[in-house]
């Protein structure tokens, strides 16, 4: 069988794409020559082939701009279609985002079954509008999806701990770092170090000097990093986290069993960051303010009233091992 994997444009798009490719067996990727696309995947051993269209996003344009992205979509979609059928495609996965739609018109258009995997509890629009015609429909956040989960990496449930009590506080501000969290996290670092709460801070690499220097002045004790490849083993330390809500990062602390406190980035698109986190939010496993006003207090009585025995147990429930394989196998069924 042969499956082509489509979509991108972003990091979190892109590793759903990956995490499929792994369980795939030699697929062929079409993405966008914009985003981050052949960053990642370009001469990539996990693809038989990879194929990068000249594509942007559509939604974001107005006006001739606009025209100029729906000729480029429509080249694109042309193309995408000549390769599907050169190369006897079976099966096209979605995983969203603009890098995506070439393809996935294009598989309709030929009869070629098409799968999406869509990772925010806001659907984005291209997988709202491609929704009715899919074959399936994954998600970690809909009752009715064949397979209720997100493709996580297995280290964070092999290194999943159930917390006991609040020792350690962790601060996610991704490889890039979020400034919010940072300054959230200099805010109320005398009061942890007051509690003797243990902090580590990924700081992200271009703010990770300043940062250092404040903690410097406050004369706090933290393991402060700008970036670190094995968040698993750093989220394991920690009993309580504060992160954005990104999807991947979302559900790699819902693999870990790791209570947070979630800070959405604000112009996500369809503020899905804000979505993804009420998701846990109102199943009371989760805690969730906006940036701005109120931001530390909020944080702090989190951490007054925070059952971590409690949520660190009931998180598992809504993790699952092995989707992307689970994803692969009903395509090959």
């Amino acid at each position: 069988m042969k499956i082509c994997i489509t979509g991108g444009g972003t990091g979190g798009h892109l590793a759903v794409a990956k995490a499929l490719a792994k369980e795939a067996k030699s697929p062929i990727f079409i993405g966008s020559t914009q985003g981050q696309d052949r960053d990642y995947f370009e001469n990539s051993p996990l693809f038989f082939k990879t194929f990068f269209l000249e594509t942007t996003g559509v939604v974001n344009k107005k006006g001739v701009k606009k025209l100029g992205a729906l000729w480029k979509f429509f080249v694109a979609f042309l193309e995408a279609r000549k390769i599907l059928k050169e190369h006897n495609v079976d099966a096209v996965y979605s995983v969203g985002g603009f890098s995506a739609a070439p393809a996935a018109f294009g598989a309709l258009s030929v009869g070629v079954p098409l799968y999406i995997h869509e990772q925010n509890a806001s659907i984005g629009k291209l997988n709202k509008i491609l929704k009715p015609f899919a074959k399936e429909f994954i998600s970690a956040y809909e009752k009715d999806s064949p397979i209720k989960g997100y493709p996580t990496q297995e280290e964070f449930f092999t290194l999943a701990r159930q917390r006991k009590e609040l020792k350690t506080i962790i601060f996610l501000g991704g490889s890039q770092g979020a400034r919010a969290i940072n300054e959230l996290a200099l805010s109320v670092a005398k009061e942890l170090d007051a509690k003797r709460i243990k902090i580590i801070h990924q700081a992200g690499k271009n703010d990770f000097e300043r940062v250092q220097e404040e903690y410097k002045k406050l004369s706090v004790e933290v393991e402060l990093y700008g970036f670190y490849d094995d968040i698993a083993s750093l989220m394991h330390k920690a009993d309580f986290a504060v992160s954005r809500s990104g999807a991947s990062t979302l559900w790699e602390l819902v693999a870990n069993a790791l209570p947070a406190f979630f800070v959405p980035y604000p112009y996500a698109a369809s503020d899905h960051q804000y979505h993804n986190a009420l998701f846990l939010v109102e199943k009371n496993l989760a805690y969730l303010h906006r940036e701005g006003e109120g931001l530390k207090e909020a944080l702090l009585e989190a951490l007054e009233s925070v059952d971590v025995a409690k949520i660190s147990k009931e998180l598992p429930n809504y993790a699952q091992k092995d989707v992307a394989k689970k994803m692969i196998q009903r395509v090959q069924k």
